[in-house]
């Protein structure tokens, strides 16, 4: 018998006959699809913010207990997102580059926060950190807060926010293998100075997008901070928390301007995305190519 295979000619989508009706119509609907759930609540938000003029939308922010909101969402996110950082190049490191027992399950820790809701994580830091909880008595004897207070704040958005970056660098570490640090060591490089010089160039761009989408969704972050703050007015309302009470107040232009601003960072983060790859495009070919 011959050892020659049968090679089956590849198609691309392009080349396995669908009609150009049948192509207009997937791209409409997905047009739609964005526009409905995606374009259209976002222009609506910006659009309520407004209704009552520039004056009024930027008069909801002389409030100081949404100034005070606004300032510990971004204090929360500039401690969240580096922790985070640390914690995924750590992570991916140990994945993609070593062979040890209890790496699945590693991988499945770092997967937790997508698959329970954030309102339980929540509930185990009061669990944990409350007046009741498991070290709640030795923390009121030293006189630490965490629970009601910006170090639980920080905490819970820490961890609803930690598999983000280490999500977008585990693939690409992985598939890179180690022979660039192998051949760097061999030639006398130290650790670090591999590290910073030979890994790091090559895992930059899915280091920035796994930030950016942590900064985002720590800015964001609802329930596991509802829980775990106490909705203390000027002290531990984040923007998101400020939204709801502002909206159950009916004050709905002071609402929708806070959710305006939060939409406004996120787009400030998208648009940094996109210009980032516009001019950076061919050297993230090559490090996707890597």
């Amino acid at each position: 018998m011959s050892d020659a295979t049968i090679q089956f000619p590849s198609k691309t989508g392009s080349e396995i006959g669908e009609s150009f009706a049948v192509k207009l119509v997937l791209i409409a609907i997905a047009v739609a699809f964005l526009a409905a759930v995606l374009l259209l609540p976002l222009v609506v938000v910006f659009m309520e913010g407004f209704r009552k003029g520039a004056e009024n939308f930027f008069a909801a922010f002389s409030d100081p207990d949404t100034l005070s909101a606004v300032r510990l969402t971004l204090l929360v996110a500039a401690i969240a997102v580096p922790f985070n950082i640390v914690f995924g190049l750590a992570a991916s490191w140990a994945i993609a580059k070593f062979n040890f027992k209890g790496k699945n399950l590693l991988l499945t820790l770092i997967d937790l926060p997508f698959s329970i809701s954030p309102v339980i994580s929540g509930l185990v830091f009061i669990l944990l950190f409350s007046a009741h909880g498991w070290f709640g008595p030795w923390l009121k004897a030293n006189n630490v807060e965490i629970i009601f207070a910006t170090p639980g704040i920080v905490l819970a958005t820490v961890f609803v926010t930690f598999p983000f970056v280490a999500r977008e660098l585990i693939p690409l570490m992985q598939s890179q293998g180690t022979t660039e640090e192998e051949a760097a060591l061999t030639l006398g490089a130290s650790g670090w100075y591999t590290f910073f010089y030979v890994t790091l160039p090559n895992i930059r761009w899915a280091l920035l997008y796994g930030v950016l989408l942590c900064n985002a969704r720590a800015m964001g972050e609802f329930g596991a901070v509802s829980v775990v703050s106490g909705h203390i007015r000027g002290l531990t309302n984040t923007m998101p928390l400020q939204i709801e009470i502002l909206y159950n107040e009916y004050n709905f232009t002071a609402a929708f301007a806070v959710a305006s601003l939060l939409a406004g960072l996120a787009l400030v983060t998208l648009v940094i995305k996109s210009l980032l790859e516009w001019r950076y495009a061919s050297e993230l070919a090559a490090s996707r190519r890597h």
